[in-house]
């Protein structure tokens, strides 16, 4: 188990109390025990953070005066990690801890693999059973390809990347260093293009072809069962550091830029591009062709429909929920607000 100092100084953050105490993990506030630590990024915790058994705490200067100045009945037992972001050291600290736990997946390819003879595999990957590997595809060092994945031909997939069992990679995806791909995405398939020739007699929608690719950075984590499709002509291209979440879909075209985070069930229309350090909602959904810039942050539920031209501003397209026969009434006078407004314009011309 790592001391209090050691773990300072690994990550880099002032101490306050016994650097011998040795800790074994994290745990929520009302949980955690003498031997692990928690953390306080809200200030609604306090209290709580106070009266926590924890026997660390990962806190902000302004948090600290104030638990040292309201001392819990644990306090003089406890050390604080003081971090200018206790949110983000609570995340490194716990990626410390949750090594020693993760699988080991050896170096080697299992037999029951299918891998075209063109494919060189670097002996510090993981191979799993199941796994098909087309033509021309290439893998950097220590890359780990767990049970039933299929990479497609002249796909290329960087070094110390971890995709979990049932993902697919269509051709020429090129995935970058360092990424996280869960269960059952698509990346590279075909986008949703087709041009209408009817007639009064009939006709039928004809198919565009995909002939584009999917570009993803580095530093990138797909949620399972996310879709992203190929471009048209052009590629769709995910930035360096952008983190999706489960059943998101990403259209063909689409340019998601640099460190943004996508929440599940978000989607994304065809040629759209979004900004860097953009935060999207669950279940929010952009129109196509359009231009959101950079640090836009968009609520769940909402719906953009024009692009968003000035950086930094926060927009929320969600109506709150209310009884349905409340919600009935408010329908019905939205739906003559047209009229109402007709009214008031032949009241205000007739002054």
């Amino acid at each position: 188990m790592p001391t209090a100092i050691e773990l300072a100084e690994q990550f880099q953050v002032s101490l306050v109390g016994d650097g011998t105490l040795s800790l074994m993990g994290l745990a929520p506030l009302e949980r955690a025990q003498a031997s692990q630590i928690s953390f306080l990024s809200n200030p609604l915790y306090r209290q709580q953070a106070s009266d926590s058994v924890a026997g660390g705490l990962i806190v902000s200067q302004a948090d600290l005066d104030f638990l040292q100045s309201n001392p819990g009945v644990h306090s003089g037992q406890r050390v604080y990690f003081v971090a200018k972001n206790p949110y983000a050291t609570f995340a490194r600290i716990a990626q410390h801890f949750a090594k020693t736990s993760e699988p080991i997946y050896p170096p080697g390819v299992h037999p029951s693999a299918a891998i075209d003879s063109s494919v060189i595999i670097p002996a510090s990957c993981h191979i799993g059973p199941f796994v098909q590997i087309g033509p021309g595809a290439k893998l950097g060092e220590r890359v780990i390809l767990l049970g039933n994945t299929s990479v497609a031909s002249n796909s290329s997939i960087g070094s110390d990347t971890l995709i979990y069992p049932n993902v697919s990679l269509y051709s020429d995806t090129t995935i970058g260093e360092r990424c996280i791909i869960h269960s059952g995405a698509v990346i590279g398939a075909d986008g949703f293009g087709f041009a209408p020739d009817f007639s009064a007699t009939g006709g039928e929608w004809v198919k565009i072809p995909q002939t584009g690719a999917v570009v993803i950075g580095d530093d990138v984590e797909i949620g399972a069962s996310t879709t992203i499709d190929r471009g048209a002509m052009s590629n769709t291209i995910i930035g360096n550091g952008t983190k999706i979440d489960n059943q998101v879909q990403i259209a063909h075209n689409v340019v998601v830029g640099n460190c943004c985070v996508i929440a599940g069930c978000a989607a994304i229309s065809g040629s759209t591009k979004i900004g860097n350090f953009c935060i999207i909602g669950g279940a929010a959904n952009f129109a196509g062709h359009l231009t959101i810039a950079d640090r836009t942050t968009v609520s769940g539920n909402t719906s953009i429909i024009r692009s968003i031209t000035e950086p930094g501003q926060h927009y929320t397209g969600v109506y709150p929920s209310m009884l349905h026969s409340a919600w009935e009434k408010n329908a019905a006078i939205l739906r003559g607000l047209d009229k109402i407004r007709q009214r008031l314009r032949l009241l205000d011309q007739s002054k």
